[in-house]
């Protein structure tokens, strides 16, 4: 599809589809001229054969060499290919010559001594349709726009395998392209595994370079050489020269492109002894609690017993998962060795990048520019890279904001490639408080640095505009720049839509290069469809991007999560095409890095110890779990694949192996393993498709022998839908379109994909794409990966590959806790529970308890509301929860309490978090689990037990335009905050009565009081954050202040009522009264 060549809508059960254009749209422009090669021998062009097609004279590595010069080689020359020294094969119409053999597929009798003088004829072109599944069935129109013509680029007939994908040219006209009928054979280029794989190419490779460098390093290396050996050094000379150059890069390309950094084992090993330790201590201290009930206050202390065997198994499933933590790094040179050298074709893989967004409103368009703009401008070969914006709102904002981003496109992607420079996204590159002078030597650095800032500000100033105009609706709706009305102003109930913004081969920056795809979607909704909210519409992705480019793997990222390094995809790379990950790696996981968080991180916004600890510990098991954002998937995992395993990775992991010992090896465990062999023998050898359309259409004719690998076109219809397109597109296992597609279905297919009854009757959300039933749809995907047996990486590289927005208000902060939360108990009530789901795949034992751990911790929240306001009961009654212990028993409470704080110190010792983050993490970790968490307990029951939903908001991404963390201290009611703030004032309370109490009891009553009042001081501890948060900022008085200043005043009311010097009682006038008066 030709970029900017107008918006397409359509409905697929409707039957419609149409193409609206932009007012400034002209008139079609004729194709570049593409077979123009020249010949690098003469000089002369390589011409073009007898049906129009490029002429090759070499199938080994298509060098460029004209026919004459051809002839002349075969007839009179060394009859071989003067790059890669293979014999010429005789072609359609050359005459003879001696040693040619016998070919049936170019035996032409007539045209042996003459070939056709007609070879450059230009190549006629017929223009097709794609306006109806039916040429001749006409199409209703949605608006009054232009029917859909001629728009799609053909792919590339001199390859077996397409990986630019079906997008055409840049420029906003449409094209005629030629048609390539599906039925012809596709030439099939042999490769000879003896020879250099780099040396197969497509014209790109300059002979006469070549050689000249060639004998330049020649003679520099042996001027080298003979140095070393006049100096005496003596010894065996080592690889210099070219052999010895060509030998240490062959050495490169087989060296790993990625190492695992094990945690030093000083670290590492008393880190496990004091977890053991604790375990053993815990147990004693449990033993003991149960047997020593307190019998004048049973109800607490049973209470506290419960709770606190809850919080012993909950501290089970979240520290055993962290056993064996460990560090990666990438090596991304070997990668560019191996992938992608200079002055070669890039090998990489084609990767598609997903950003979501639902209301402009809450995420501002400038955001999500910024995030498109970092990946536009990411260093990874244009070509290869495709932007899919998911626009779930239908918004007229968001279209309009993403056709001024592609214009800004333009000018932004060039500067930052040419300077190198990071943070790519204009905000927050240009907001950086740092010397930007810094390692650069390019003296026309600061004049474009200027005129770009001012081009951004500019850029700015056109979407604010744009988000002004957009803040009230026109009650006929919004129109577009030619007068038809926008499709989506009917957000529930409009067409699927895809627009081009950028294109391959179009769409050319300031200094004339290609820049990546930019594709705007937006699904089809109609009123009775169940949409899925996000995961729906990233499913909606998956199959259009497999329509249109089918990359080989897939980026996902929120629109507020900016590409911070320009390198993240390569260093997923480095993981997913590695020999031994790629094929049983699902996805690589990059932490999440938030720009915009105060100081102090009052509310654990960055979530260190989450990414930083446990995440590291469960990368050296199974892979860490999927956190929604800032992850690269392989798209043969999400479409259900079973990942290519090895003997190694059958075997039952460690923790089975020493519970349980070795499994036996039965004829079910030998079928298992020959099925596994059978299957990974299949999916290693898939480097073409395996079937094309002409199987597809024709029910996989032909492979009887081994029914229970293929499937039967019933069943793949029923697995992922009746578009055979896409079921062509989910068998290229490295990516790119089906050579045998035909471009004139694109789009229709590409409308049929998002349509939105598309997955009826599928398995789409199911088993294959991203998982419904749950609102933390991240969580349900990534279970099923690793339940079928795939791994996943923790890339984690020096500098944080995406960085985004979090909110730092109390009450927004806690609304999005809530929306984990409550994810997590959809799951627990599920068929999907990591409890009792998954045991016969190859889910290992401690990533099954860091699964579990994750749908629990929201039930937490009962026993740590209860344990909270224990404290503030013991002190009003006077009760306690723990009976006089001895001497020996109060050596298992210390031991307890030291086994804590050393299991604290040594997890920030090899995590290498600061002590403040890991307290901002338990102070939060109390703040949610007596808010969000409780909520989220009983709003999951009654959704699934009584039906009643839940909606969420998106949480707001607005820019903090009234100073610095202006947001913090905006006091927003909700229903959350009801339970810790009751939890505070009863501690206070409790605390002021416990005072009173001893104040007038006398001095024996102060040495319990302490034991009470120190648990009561240490929830209050643990909410100051929500206190703080709860009071604003109090014309920014220190909330220290005014909580020290409440609880003195009260102590020293209490000390003066008790010494009550203004009056003097009689003790013979009423020998019954108390001292002290009221209390």
């Amino acid at each position: 599809m030709e970029a900017s060549s107008g918006l397409v809508a359509g409905s697929y059960r409707r039957n419609e589809l149409v193409r609206i254009r932009h007012e400034s749209d002209g008139g079609s422009k004729p194709l570049k001229n593409m077979d123009r090669e020249i010949c690098q021998i003469c000089g002369d062009h390589a011409g073009l054969t007898e049906t129009g097609d490029l002429f090759v004279a070499c199938n080994e590595c298509a060098f460029p060499v004209c026919r004459p010069c051809y002839e002349y080689e075969r007839k009179d020359g060394t009859q071989c290919c003067p790059h890669c020294k293979t014999r010429y094969r005789r072609l359609r119409g050359s005459p003879r010559v001696e040693g040619d053999e016998d070919e049936d597929d170019v035996d032409d009798i007539e045209n042996e001594f003459s070939y056709a003088q007609g070879a450059n004829k230009p190549r006629r072109r017929e223009e097709f349709s794609s306006s109806s599944r039916h040429e001749s069935q006409p199409i209703p129109l949605l608006t009054h726009g232009h029917t859909v013509s001629g728009e799609i680029r053909t792919p590339d007939t001199q390859s077996v395998r397409t990986t630019s994908g079906p997008l055409g040219p840049g420029d906003r006209n449409a094209i005629s392209s030629p048609y390539i009928d599906p039925r012809q054979p596709v030439p099939v280029r042999i490769v000879d595994p003896s020879k250099d794989l780099n040396s197969y190419g497509l014209g790109n490779v300059d002979w006469k370079e070549r050689v000249e460098g060639w004998k330049l390093k020649q003679e520099k290396n042996m001027l080298q050489m003979t140095g070393k050996y006049h100096e005496g050094k003596g010894g065996e000379i080592e690889g210099t020269g070219s052999n010895g150059e060509e030998l240490q890069m062959a050495d490169d390309t087989r060296l790993p492109m990625s190492r695992i950094v094990p945690i030093p084992p000083s670290h590492l090993t008393p880190y496990r002894v004091v977890i053991i330790l604790r375990l053993i201590i815990l147990g004693f201290f449990l033993q003991y609690r149960t047997t020593h009930p307190v019998k004048d206050a049973y109800p607490l202390w049973l209470t506290s017993v419960i709770c606190e065997i809850w919080f012993a198994f909950s501290w089970l499933l979240d520290q055993f998962p962290k056993w064996y933590p460990i560090n990666r790094e990438t090596y991304l040179d070997r990668l560019a060795i191996r992938y992608d050298r200079d002055g070669e074709p890039s090998q990489l893989t084609p990767v598609d990048v997903f950003v979501s967004t639902v209301d402009p409103l809450k995420e501002p368009p400038l955001v999500t520019a910024n995030t498109v703009l970092s990946i536009l401008a990411v260093d990874y070969p244009v070509d290869k890279v495709a932007c899919y914006v998911s626009d779930d709102g239908a918004a007229m904002l968001t279209f309009e904001s993403l056709s001024e981003t592609a214009e800004f496109a333009k000018k932004w992607v060039p500067f930052c490639k040419k300077f190198s420079i990071e943070p790519r996204a204009p905000e927050f590159y240009f907001q950086q408080k740092i010397d930007y002078l810094k390692d650069k030597i390019q003296p026309s650095f600061v004049k474009e640095r200027r005129a770009m800032k001012r081009e951004y500000e500019e850029f700015k100033v056109r979407i604010n505009a744009l988000v002004a105009k957009a803040q009230k609706v026109p009650e006929e709706g919004w129109t577009m720049q030619d007068g038809t009305p926008w499709p989506g102003n009917n957000t529930r109930d409009h067409p699927g839509m895809i627009q081009v913004f950028l294109g391959h081969s179009g769409g050319l920056d300031t200094d004339g290069n290609e820049l990546p795809r930019l594709i705007y979607v937006s699904r089809e909704k109609r009123p009775g469809f169940q949409h899925h909210k996000k995961a729906g519409a990233m499913n909606a992705l998956i199959r259009v991007s497999a329509v249109l480019t089918n990359g080989a793997y897939l980026l996902n990222v929120d629109c507020d999560h900016y590409f911070n390094n320009s390198k993240a995809i390569k260093e997923a790379m480095c993981f997913l095409m590695d020999p031994a990950y790629g094929k049983k790696c699902c996805y690589v996981q990059f932490p999440q890095r938030f720009d915009g968080i105060d100081l102090h991180d009052r509310y654990a916004n960055r979530n260190i110890v989450f990414f930083d600890i446990n995440l590291k510990g469960l990368d050296g098991i199974q892979g860490p779990v999927y956190v929604g954002t800032g992850c690269c998937f392989n798209r043969q995992a999400l479409y259900g694949y079973d990942p290519v395993l090895t003997e190694e990775d059958l075997q039952p992991n460690i923790i089975v192996k020493s519970c349980c010992g070795s499994r036996k090896k039965g004829k079910n465990s030998k079928k298992y393993s020959y099925d596994q062999k059978r299957r990974g023998i299949s999916r290693s050898n898939s480097n073409a498709p395996l079937f094309n359309m002409d199987d597809i259409d024709e029910g996989f004719e032909g492979y009887d022998d081994d029914r229970s690998i293929l499937m039967s076109q019933k069943s793949v219809e029923k697995r992922f839908g009746q578009s055979p397109v896409f079921i062509a597109a989910t068998f290229m296992e490295q990516g790119g379109i089906p050579p045998t597609t035909n471009p004139a279905t694109l789009l229709k297919e590409a409308i049929h994909v998002i349509s939105c009854g598309y997955e009826d009757k599928s398995e789409w959300g199911k088993e294959i794409g991203w998982i419904y039933g749950s609102v933390t749809e991240d969580i349900l995907t990534g279970f099923k990966m690793h339940a079928r047996g795939w791994m996943s990486i923790y890339c984690n590289p020096p500098r944080p590959a995406f960085k985004g927005s979090a909110p730092i208000n109390l009450s927004d902060r806690l609304n999005q806790v809530l929306r984990w939360a409550l994810g997590s108990i959809e799951i627990l009530l599920s068929r999907h529970c990591p409890i009792w789901y998954g045991y016969t795949g190859r889910l290992r034992l401690l990533e099954r308890l860091a699964y579990i751990n994750t749908i629990v911790y929201p039930i937490t929240a009962l026993p740590l509301i209860a344990y909270c306001i224990l404290p503030a009961f013991c002190l009003i009654t006077d009760k306690f929860i723990i009976p006089e212990i001895s001497n020996y028993a109060s050596i298992w409470f210390i031991l307890l309490f030291i086994s804590i704080a050393v299991t604290g110190i040594l997890e920030l010792r090899w995590s290498g978090v600061s002590i403040e983050d890991w307290w901002r993490n338990e102070q939060f970790w109390v703040i949610g689990g007596t808010s969000a968490h409780l909520f989220a307990v009983f709003q999951g029951l009654l959704k699934v037990l009584a039906g009643i939903d839940t909606n969420f908001t998106v949480t707001s991404k607005a820019s903090d335009e009234d100073g610095d963390f202006a947001e913090l201290y905006i006091f927003k009611w909700t229903a959350l905050l009801i339970p810790p703030t009751t939890v505070l004032v009863v501690n206070l309370i409790g605390i002021v009565a416990g005072v009173s109490y001893a104040v007038n009891s006398g001095y024996q009553s102060w040495g319990p009081l302490f034991g009470k009042l120190f648990f009561a001081l240490w929830v209050i501890a643990h909410l100051y954050p929500f206190l703080k948060g709860l009071l604003g900022r109090q014309n920014r008085t220190p909330t220290i202040v005014i909580v020290w200043s409440v609880l003195l005043a009260s102590i020293f009311s209490l000390l003066w009522v008790r010494i009550n010097p203004f009056v003097s009682v009689t003790p013979q006038a009423n020998p019954n009264a108390v001292p002290g008066g009221v209390f």
